[in-house]
Formats: C-alpha cells, structure tokens, sequence
C-alpha cells in the first residue's frame, strides 16, 4: 500500500479474505458496521479498490449485471494481498501512532490476523510503551526538578496517561488471548459479515 495508512485499502482486503464481494457490497457493510475510522465513502473505497487491483493485491473474478443496475465486478484477494494485510495489520498493532484510528483499524480487523502473530504484534505495542513511559517519567522528574510549575506538565501528564491505558488495555489483550478466550473461529468472520 503505497499511502502510510490506507485504511480503506486495509479494510478492503480484510473483507475480502471472507468471500469475493464487489465495490457495492464492501460500501454497504463499511456504513452497516460503522467502521467510522473510513472516511469518504463511497469515493474513497472505489479509490482503494482501483489502487489494489493495480498493484495485483486483489483481481477481478466476475462480472455480472442485475437487472437494470449497472454491471459490478466481483474481486477476490490475491496471496500477495494476504501478505500485506497481515504485514500492515502488525505494524500497525506494534506501533504506536499518534493518529489512533489507525490502532482503531488494526484493532476492529485483528482477527484477519493469528492469535499468535496477533499476541506477538501486541507484546511489542507493550514493550514501546513501556520504553515511552521510562521517558516520559524522566521528563516529568526534569521538569520538577528545575522548579517549573506544574501546570506546564499538563500535557506531559496527558500522554503519560495514554500511554499508560493503552499499554495496560494491551496487557490485558494479551493475556486473554494466551488464555484462550478469545475466540478467533468465526468470530471474524461474523464480525467482518455483520
């Protein structure tokens, strides 16, 4: 995907891994699953779908007419498409950015992804934040430190606390899925379905 985060493009091959589908189809379930973190619909998925055709991650399977509706193609999702979904889902899950809809993204299409690499993709979430949170302390003692007021922390304090919730909402992810209790047979697929 040639675009840092192309989260349509992301959203497009997850859906695709489910079953062929075409331009239409994809839109209805994006706006029925209020996947809010894709942004001008519907032009912006046919835009994707164009890109990844292009780069041979999806290919066109059928085309077909309904009655008077114009004629759809129907694509399906290409080993190479496979390989880059799941390489941008890591990335995106291991981390951190300040734009979080595309942690939002990864996190709601997870599933596309093995428990284990899924697992793995969040211990090194963890471990960057951890390293921020070790960086972040040391700024704030700094700062003490040099008897400036407090107030000019606050936004110090501020990404202390996100990265504190994002790092303890990660641990628990982890740890629910070495536990099992995520289920990952089906329930993408009927996520990704509606």
């Amino acid at each position: 995907m040639a675009r840092r985060h192309d989260l349509v493009g992301l959203t497009v091959l997850a859906l695709l891994t489910v079953r062929a589908g075409h331009p239409y189809e994809l839109h209805r379930f994006i706006v029925d699953t209020h996947k809010d973190y894709i942004t001008g619909l519907p032009r912006s998925l046919y835009h994707a779908v164009e890109r990844l055709a292009r780069d041979e991650l999806i290919v066109p399977v059928e085309t077909h007419r309904e009655g008077r509706r114009p004629e759809r193609t129907v694509y399906e999702i290409t080993e190479e498409g496979r390989a880059q979904l799941e390489t941008q889902l890591r990335r995106l899950l291991e981390e951190p950015d300040p734009d979080r809809r595309a942690f939002v993204a990864a996190v709601s299409l997870i599933g596309c992804l093995p428990p284990s690499e899924a697992a793995r993709a969040l211990r090194a979430r963890a471990a960057t934040l951890e390293g921020a949170l070790v960086g972040i302390d040391a700024h704030i003692r700094a700062v003490v430190d040099s008897g400036l007021p407090e107030i000019l922390m606050l936004e110090i304090e501020y990404e202390r606390r996100l990265h504190q919730a994002d790092l303890d909402w990660a641990r628990e992810v982890i740890e629910r899925i070495e536990k099992g209790e995520l289920d990952w047979s089906g329930t993408v697929k009927a996520d990704l379905l509606g």
